[in-house]
């Protein structure tokens, strides 16, 4: 008998999904008893005139809007708490992000530093206690972080060289507002690797130790949508149903490993991308291939379904050979859509990994990953994506 013990699966946020969804943001503002917005994005989206697709449905509605652009990639503290003050003097009342995952992890954060005192550091881990913030609409305009279904923002401070993720059910946007339409534009080199992070989302939670029930349905879907539809998203030309797969699949693995959390490629992308300025898409396609090759005899039940779902041949292999296959399959994905493959091209030296994973060996994915790691091992893990 299949026993599958005590589990606990939440999803705070609604999740609204449809090509020409965009059109319902007024509605859905009004709805939320919004009355003026703070508008969350980059300089870029907003240059090329995405986020006038928003502001115009808020325009004929006649809502009052506000608008904040100052985001990088892999956003910063300090934009945070700029965000959240000029929140509180135009007197905002919700936010909408609109944006990869840089920017709605920020107005995620904006939202919760908008409406308790301190520093965002201050709430870094998972379930610190904080008061809700104003209503957040996260719109992706990317497939891959899931940050608008996920319970996390991960923030960075670059002086200090430090990265930390802030989590818990107030750290969620209260509705995700999910039009493929968005992310037609995203560039191959782009949705290329925002669509590794999102396999790598779904993958990470189907193998590890907390995978439960309805997280691994979630996550099977997800990744039979990406090994469907990467290729195409990146390569094709006329991808508004690959886009549409990708999008889909991003926001379902966030909702999987919400109450899973990773493994060992999240893990060690947190201090690459502090201290060698790694983007975390990148990161993430170099390390998942050879962390994979690392758990497969963790869990090679689970990486042999992989394998299924990648279109191998698996009946007549034993269980481990399919498993290996299941490694092979995320490896040719790598390859197929050109995403980065060494951390020697960000400059990685082998004389930063040690440092690298002890800082790693912090990270609560360490616990759950399906295969003991040592921090020999994650030096090992690394020098082997040099």
């Amino acid at each position: 008998m299949n026993h599958h013990g005590h589990f606990i699966f939440e999803l705070p946020t609604r999740i609204e999904f449809g090509s020409g969804s965009l059109a319902n943001v007024a509605q859905r503002v009004t709805e939320f008893g919004g009355n003026r917005v703070l508008i969350v994005t980059d300089e870029v989206l907003a240059a090329i005139g995405i986020v006038d697709r928003v502001t115009t449905v808020l325009d004929e509605a006649k809502i009052e809007h506000v608008m904040f652009t100052d985001v990088e990639p892999e956003p910063e503290a300090a934009g945070v708490h700029a965000g959240a003050d000029l929140l509180m003097s135009s007197e905002c009342d919700l936010v909408i992000a609109i944006g990869g995952g840089s920017v709605l992890d920020t107005g995620k954060s904006i939202s919760l530093m908008s409406r308790n005192p301190g520093h965002i550091r201050e709430y870094a881990g998972l379930g610190v206690p904080a008061s809700s913030g104003v209503p957040v609409i996260a719109i992706p305009t990317t497939a891959g972080t899931g940050s608008e279904a996920a319970i996390w923002a991960v923030i960075s401070e670059k002086a200090q060289q430090t990265k930390y993720g802030v989590g818990g059910p107030h750290m969620t946007a209260d509705l995700a507002l999910c039009d493929p339409d968005l992310s037609v534009s995203l560039p191959p080199r782009l949705t290329a690797v925002a669509g590794m992070d999102a396999l790598a989302h779904a993958l990470e939670s189907y193998v590890n130790k907390a995978t439960q029930p309805i997280s691994e349905a979630l996550s099977e879907k997800s990744m039979e949508l990406v090994a469907r539809s990467l290729r195409e998203a990146v390569w094709g030309a006329d991808t508004l149903a690959a886009r549409s797969d990708m999008l889909l699949a991003s926001t379902m693995a966030a909702a999987a490993f919400n109450p899973t959390r990773l493994g060992l490629a999240h893990a060690l992308a947190m201090p690459l991308g502090a201290k060698a300025k790694i983007p975390h898409g990148d990161v993430i396609s170099i390390l998942l291939p050879e962390v994979m090759r690392f758990n497969v005899v963790g869990n090679p039940s689970k990486f042999a379904k992989i394998a299924e779902i990648f279109g191998e041949r698996t009946p007549a292999m034993s269980q481990r050979r399919a498993a290996d296959a299941g490694v092979g399959a995320v490896d040719q994905l790598v390859t197929d859509i050109a995403a980065p493959r060494h951390l020697g091209e960000y400059g990685v030296a082998p004389e930063h990994l040690q440092a690298m994973a002890e800082e790693a060996m912090t990270s609560g994915n360490i616990a759950v990953n399906p295969r003991a790691a040592t921090t020999a091992d994650l030096v090992g893990i690394m020098r082997r994506c040099l």
